[in-house]
């Protein structure tokens, strides 16, 4: 059977490729083709190359005499057994063939043909995280290509269309340039003779709803829901609403939510984040205060009598963060954060008078003889962004100076000759 001495070999890449194990049978089989060809299939938004792996183990797997000849030699023997890959069926037509005919998500034209599929359209749609709190309902404005009615997408009167002579009904021309000494590039575009269509239809015979594009432009608005509890950067997806196009898979319209930076609220997955500032006193004696939530209630914050509030101290209140997205009766976690204001200065009653109800002050570890030998020392107030700052300027104007030659002249590089 085989050219040389074949060795036997322990290959599973196929196996994996499915997601079953080596023992797996006929059905099992199908069953994980079936599930990894839908998902991957390129009409669905699948890798292409995916597909094709998980259609060649299918292939191979579903043969019996393939299969053993796989389970013996691997691909190797595959290879010297059968002649290669090359004479593997094409993927799309195994698919086809397995389905019969039908692509599962109704986006196949039902006679084992591949459609091209049309572009998605991208949409962004600004949001407030109120909205995203809520749930809100935007209104987008929408101008699309629709099959023209009157001609059912031919372009023309009476249906007939002429091969391009310019692109022999390709819809694509090629040009070569030359770039350097016997060196050329070819590149592909759309035939300008048929809009890359491949076709041309007689003046005289053109539709006059469509003049001939087979498509004319249709304007709407479209309601787009926003669930409570979604997220920045979430799609909402409009299957098959974009751009139609004759024979042509129409493509999804894609809205991609962008919020708006809030003022006060900062959210974290389904939690919510709030900065608050105390005084000293209130940190130490006692705070009260009221926050409008997201949905417009008011809430009450109190301390306990005797809590001490600490600085960059965090406290949370369970379910009044962000709704879970398609579980909205859940909520996450809202987290106060607490700053603590300090007094510029205090006076000497105000010390005599905190020291009394504080704890005592730490001593040093010193005798009296020994801090009189101390050199005493003075601390200033420091401004450490303002230090970076003028940091930042004098690396920035060094850099600068570095790359003036004498004279104003600025350095340049070497250029080879």
């Amino acid at each position: 059977m085989f050219g040389r001495a074949a060795k036997r070999v322990n290959d599973t890449k196929y196996y994996d490729v499915l997601g079953v194990s080596k023992n797996a049978t006929q059905d099992e089989l199908k069953k994980a083709y079936r599930k990894a060809a839908i998902k991957n299939h390129p009409d669905k938004g699948g890798d292409s190359e995916k597909f094709k792996e998980i259609s060649q183990a299918y292939e191979v797997l579903s043969d019996p005499e393939k299969r053993e000849i796989y389970d013996q030699y691997g691909e190797d023997g595959l290879k010297e057994g059968m002649g290669g890959p090359g004479e593997m069926h094409d993927p799309f037509e195994m698919f086809h063939s397995f389905f019969d005919g039908a692509i599962p998500s109704g986006r196949g034209n039902g006679r084992g043909q591949r459609q091209k599929r049309g572009e998605d359209v991208v949409h962004s749609l600004n949001v407030s995280l109120e909205d995203l709190y809520r749930g809100t309902s935007k209104k987008l404005s929408l101008s699309r290509n629709v099959i023209c009615s009157k001609c059912k997408g031919k372009g023309s009167k009476s249906g007939a269309s002429m091969k391009c002579s310019g692109c022999k009904g390709s819809g694509m021309k090629v040009s070569v340039s030359q770039f350097g000494p016997g060196m050329f590039q070819q590149m592909h575009h759309p035939c300008d003779g048929c809009n890359g269509t491949g076709e041309r239809i007689n003046d005289r015979d053109r539709c006059a709803q469509c003049k001939g594009n087979k498509v004319v432009q249709q304007k709407k608005v479209k309601n787009v829901i926003v669930d409570k509890g979604m997220h920045n950067g979430q799609k909402i997806t409009y299957a098959g609403e974009a751009d139609e196009a004759p024979d042509t898979v129409t493509g999804d319209i894609v809205c991609v939510l962008k919020q708006k930076e809030h003022p006060k609220f900062k959210r974290k997955g389904d939690d919510l984040f709030v900065e608050h500032t105390l005084s000293l006193t209130e940190a130490l004696c006692g705070y009260q205060f009221v926050l409008t939530h997201l949905d417009g209630r008011h809430l009450l914050f109190k301390s306990n009598p005797g809590e001490v509030v600490k600085p960059d101290q965090y406290k949370a209140i369970s379910d009044e963060g962000m709704p879970v997205y398609q579980n909205p009766v859940m909520k996450g976690q809202l987290y106060i954060h607490f700053k603590v204001e300090f007094p510029d200065s205090l006076s000497p009653d105000h010390l005599t008078a905190l020291e009394a109800v504080l704890p005592p002050r730490s001593k040093p570890q010193m005798t009296a003889v020994e801090l009189d030998e101390c050199e005493e020392t003075t601390l200033h107030d420091v401004d450490m962004e303002e230090m970076k700052r003028k940091e930042a300027h004098a690396q920035q104007e060094a850099y600068d100076e570095d790359e003036e030659m004498p004279g104003g002249a600025h350095r340049v590089q070497c250029a080879q000759q």
